[in-house]
């Protein structure tokens, strides 16, 4: 017991590797997660040790934690703020009002204390975020003691284990089981038959760890017979330049392949194009053969981001026309990666700004072209200056205050941050040369710092636990029931009646609102599709940045 009071850090990590382990355990469809499992074992080792861990732990890697989901959710965010997305906005607010209507009618009519209202929010949401917001804003709450701050905070905590559990095992069996019956439909073949609509409409997009089964562009090898006596200029011309001659072999030597080289019988030659433009190429240059042994140009790559005015908003044809170096120097566009979603690289796709291409070619051709599309996108290492001046901006914004009816509210360090990483990942986008945080390290600060605030939050607030659970006893489980079911119930029915919006994607849309992965995984499983991650990803990203600043103003309004 002494060498973890003198080494709170033992117990610390010991929080996080029990809780993972524990959040991997499955019971049907529902499993805690990692979050959850932490929370409730440093609940109970803070019970047991006593240990102390100081406040400032938690501020640091809530700022880490909050700065980077903004920073990933920035792009999707702004993205989504046009017409087309509104109706998902509205699932959005009636999530909002309804768990600060909840929240605040429950504190009112059961005489709860701010700390409690606040998990049971943040635990009924399944937000883990509000969590911090709230637990901060309770810290600059005016009157408050030290006892009574540290109270409040605690009850924070234990209120949102509770909730936690029964909101997510309401929100997963709601969502991916009982809707579909409300709906009528089955998940499966209606998820099926909106990807084909969709797919006829746009041609479709590829997932993260999808790779075309027939790749765009191939090299092949071919004798030349029937293509004796023309030049490499001229039969490039008769493929509208859709390919390019990358070298000839002529008897024993290589020969430059110049577009004024006249081709001669027997020359073996490696072409580059488009496999819809290589299919004829036999007909019109000779039979294909396995391989020129020793010939075989290799092709560079680059990945580019787009930023030139003149190509935004025009598609990869239309850019390709307008630059006629494409097809003079063989660079072909093989990808198109718009935020984490991989586009065809079709001639019809329309670009964006921000959209990185993945380039191939020869070298020496390669770097003309890169000029008129854009800059070469840095991605390969975290940009620090970056990422401690969007969290410094952060905590300063986060440090802004203004009364409302009496009530001061201010965003706390865990608002502000949030604001500038939505804002920093955006601008980010819009160039990709600077500012560089690679999804795999973004990722792993976002969960590392959420997991050790909330370990950190329930070490502190174990002792206060029992006490609370034994005071409310069924309140706390009825409450995390109530608020998922009656904004999910909402969401349902204006969604379906008032929105149309198609039923695949309005479940997934339910899911996002509630910021619930474990449901998102469920629903997914029951289609066997990811058509829902489509309405998924838009309410995510806004319930992502709009829930956590629930928590302040939830406290500024019961705290006033």
């Amino acid at each position: 017991m002494g060498i973890i009071r003198d080494h709170p850090e033992l117990v610390l990590f010991l929080c996080l590797a029990l809780g993972y382990l524990v959040g991997k355990l499955r019971v049907g469809p529902i499993t805690l997660g990692g979050i959850c499992g932490t929370l409730i074992v440093s609940l109970l080792l803070g019970a047991w040790s006593g240990v102390e861990i100081d406040a400032d732990v938690k501020t640091v890697f809530f700022a880490l934690f909050i700065f980077s989901l903004g920073y990933m959710a920035g792009p999707q965010f702004f993205a989504h703020l046009n017409r087309r997305s509104l109706r998902f906005f509205a699932l959005c607010a009636i999530e909002l009002v309804c768990v600060l209507a909840i929240a605040i009618g429950l504190a009112r009519a059961f005489d709860l204390d701010v700390g409690t209202a606040a998990g049971i929010l943040a635990g009924a949401a399944t937000e883990s975020a509000v969590v911090g917001t709230a637990t901060e804003a309770i810290g600059k709450l005016p009157g408050l003691t030290a006892d009574q701050i540290a109270d409040y905070q605690g009850h924070v905590a234990t209120a949102y284990t509770v909730c936690y559990l029964f909101g997510l095992i309401t929100v997963v069996l709601y969502t991916s089981q009982i809707m579909p019956m409300l709906l009528r439909i089955d998940l499966r073949d209606a998820s099926r038959a909106l990807w084909e609509r969709m797919r006829g409409a746009d041609g479709g997009g590829l997932g993260e760890d999808e790779r075309e089964a027939l790749p765009g562009l191939v090299g092949r090898t071919y004798l030349v017979t029937t293509a004796d006596g023309r030049t490499i200029g001229e039969l490039e011309a008769s493929f509208d330049e859709r390919i390019t001659v990358e070298a000839v072999r002529r008897g024993s030597r290589d020969v430059h392949p110049a577009p004024d080289l006249e081709l001669l019988l027997s020359d073996l030659v490696l072409v580059v194009g488009r496999r819809q433009n290589m299919i004829g190429a036999g007909r019109v240059i000779g039979p294909e053969t396995a391989g020129i042994p020793g010939v075989d140009t290799p092709l560079a790559s680059a990945e580019i981001a787009v930023t030139r005015s003149d190509v935004v908003g025009r598609s990869i044809g239309d850019v390709q026309g307008a630059q006629p170096m494409f097809m003079d120097n063989g660079v072909y566009v093989t990808e198109v990666v718009r935020g984490d979603l991989h586009l065809p690289a079709t001639s019809d796709t329309v670009l964006a700004r921000g959209d990185v291409l993945t380039l191939v070619g020869a070298r020496s051709g390669l770097a003309k072209v890169v000029a008129r599309i854009g800059t070469v996108a840095k991605n390969d290492a975290t940009d620090f200056v970056y990422l401690g001046i969007g969290i410094a901006l952060g905590s300063l914004i986060g440090q802004l205050s203004v009364r409302i009816g009496g009530a001061p509210l201010s965003l706390g360090t865990g608002g502000g941050c949030l604001v500038s990483g939505l804002l920093f990942g955006w601008f980010r986008s819009r160039s990709q040369t600077f500012g560089a945080f690679p999804p795999q390290a973004a990722t792993t600060i976002k969960d590392m710092g959420l997991a050790v605030f909330i370990a950190c939050t329930g070490l502190v607030s174990g002792p206060q636990a029992w006490p609370l659970l034994k005071q409310y006893g069924a309140l706390l489980p009825l409450a995390g029931i109530a608020m998922v079911l009656v904004p999910a119930t909402l969401s349902l029915i204006v969604g379906h009646k008032l929105l149309r919006i198609e039923k695949p994607l309005l479940l997934g849309a339910i899911a996002g609102q509630q910021c619930s992965t474990p449901a998102i995984t469920a629903i997914t499983q029951s289609a066997q599709s990811s058509v829902p991650m489509l309405g998924y990803t838009i309410t995510y990203a806004l319930s992502n940045f709009l829930l956590p600043l629930t928590g302040p103003i939830l406290v500024g309004i019961l705290g006033a």
